[in-house]
């Protein structure tokens, strides 16, 4: 090996590990895109926005979480734009697993099996009153 190619090695080893250092924890990716609404607690706002901790149906099936966090729900934004497969499902693994609650965890294949049934739903026609 020469010179050039240990230090292009070098290079793309340190480039690897500083993407790796750099991914969003969990707890961080919950606190950028749902605390504002649900509480750094997981305990929402009365009447406002749902409590996650403890909710059963944050714990429950996570086909409907997953579908909800995608297409949004009721003011709920969507996310299906905003948040990879990966940092999805490690923040679904965090709801569901934080505050006591109890939900089995999330994989990436969850999620993109998820985003492929949200984009075969079918959108009704857009209905316009004359």
């Amino acid at each position: 090996m020469n010179r050039s190619t240990v230090f292009a090695a070098g290079l793309l080893a340190a480039s690897v590990l500083a993407s790796a250092a750099q991914a969003a924890s969990p707890q961080s990716l919950f606190m950028d895109n749902c605390s504002a609404c649900h509480q750094a607690t997981g305990k929402g706002v009365k009447g406002a926005f749902p409590a996650l901790a403890g909710d059963p149906f944050v714990q429950g099936d996570a086909g409907p979480v997953m579908a909800t966090v995608l297409a949004g729900r009721a003011g709920m934004p969507s996310f299906k734009d905003d948040i990879n497969d990966a940092d999805l499902a490690s923040l679904l693994t965090y709801v569901r697993t934080s505050w006591g609650n109890k939900g089995k965890p999330v994989t990436p294949a969850d999620v993109a099996g998820a985003r492929l049934k949200l984009k075969a739903v079918k959108k009704p026609a857009n209905l316009q009153a004359h």
